[in-house]
């Protein structure tokens, strides 16, 4: 594995090299729900090939809707309400994955039905909900999940276990009308790395008394009464909406995507907790959201680009070393979570139904995309 620039396997979609569009910056339902039904306003009486009705008034037959599969083989499953976040299983061939309105955790596996681990009371109005889970480091003990939630009143982090009800861990993250999305993900088997957006004011992100606009270091996981907690550990202050946060495991560098009114960013945390640094910038704002790194290489899902980023980076300084590369442009519309799974692949999640426009009648879905290899990360 090395830093060097990306080559994409011929399998992948089309990649185009972003000119002119960065800069480097020196400072719905599923599956498995009762299908819809349809009422054609009377009795359908079949005839035979080419006769015409009756009467005016009879209807023509009632054509029979295709079911939710698509024909993509790369996609893992088809039909879900807008997501949020998602977190590969143990092994790398499922994942859990968040809706962000309907406040369901699925897991889901290609060529399985998929299965409901959990679902939470969340406020999914606005860009607020279910907005991200990470698996606890003993997940294959205790089958613990920690989740990024939305309330009437605030933002909070969660623990969840299957049949059980939701324990706090951290509360009182600001809410507002806007702002609301956040990230979660372990750097350590004690320290869960908590990433909030502004809730639409810019001013509480620089405010150190505010949990909202930070990336936080929550050491205290054991769930308590409201307001018990103390406070985390600030590691970045400033961010504005909040895109996610991920660990290449080769290195330990944390890497964190935001939005602001001025540019979207990737911006990296050191291991040892030095001061984020932006590393590269994006003044087009194509909605930067999740991401995944491996191998000093990092992916993003962009929204609004309707692609997949990959950013390779130098293995000493950890710079972005050349201009992003685009994957699977325009192929599966607005992308949301990003993770890395088994045989080199990289999955991403769909979020075409956030607006109320799906893409397509399969919408939303999660998609497998082959990860580049022979030089750039992932390998």
């Amino acid at each position: 594995m090395g830093a060097s620039r990306v080559r994409v396997l011929a399998a992948v979609s089309i990649v185009v090299a972003v000119a002119g569009c960065a800069r480097f910056d020196d400072s719905a339902t599923s599956p498995f729900t009762p299908a819809p039904t349809f009422d054609a306003g009377g009795e359908v009486r079949p005839r035979p090939p080419g006769t015409p009705p009756t009467s005016p008034r009879e209807p023509l037959p009632t054509v029979e809707p295709a079911p939710c599969i698509d024909p993509d083989p790369a996609v893992v499953v088809t039909c879900l309400d807008t997501t949020g976040g998602m977190a590969m299983l143990p092994g790398g061939d499922s994942a859990l994955v968040t809706e962000r309105r309907t406040g369901r955790i699925l897991r889901v596996t290609p060529g399985k039905p998929t299965e409901e681990f959990a679902r939470l009371d969340v406020d999914g109005s606005s860009d607020g909900g279910l907005l991200d889970v990470a698996l606890s480091p003993t997940f294959v003990e205790d089958n613990l999940v920690y989740a990024y939630v939305s309330t009437p009143g605030d933002n909070r982090v969660v623990r969840v276990a299957p049949g059980d009800v939701p324990k706090d861990v951290l509360t009182g993250i600001p809410r507002g009308s806007v702002g609301n999305t956040g990230a979660l993900t372990f750097a350590g088997p004690n320290e869960l790395l908590v990433l909030t957006g502004d809730a639409g004011n810019a001013s509480a992100a620089t405010d150190p008394g505010s949990l909202a606009g930070k990336l936080l270091r929550v050491t205290a996981l054991t769930p308590g009464p409201p307001g018990s907690q103390p406070f985390p550990q600030v590691a970045l202050s400033g961010i504005g909406g909040a895109g996610d946060v991920c660990v290449d495991p080769t290195d330990q560098n944390i890497w964190v995507t935001d939005r602001t009114p001025l540019e979207d960013r990737l911006q990296k945390v050191a291991p040892n907790g030095a001061a984020g640094v932006p590393v590269w910038t994006w003044p087009d704002k194509p909605g930067v959201a999740g991401c995944t790194a491996g191998g000093g290489s990092v992916a993003i899902a962009l929204t609004a680009g309707r692609a997949l980023a990959l950013l390779d980076t130098d293995p000493q300084t950890g710079a972005v070393t050349a201009a992003p590369s685009l994957i699977a442009q325009d192929r599966y519309g607005r992308l949301g979570a990003a993770a890395l799974g088994a045989e080199n692949t990289i999955w991403v999640s769909t979020v075409n139904k956030a607006d109320g426009q799906p893409g397509g009648p399969t919408d939303d879905r999660v998609v497998k995309i082959p990860a580049p290899q022979g030089g750039g990360g992932f390998d």
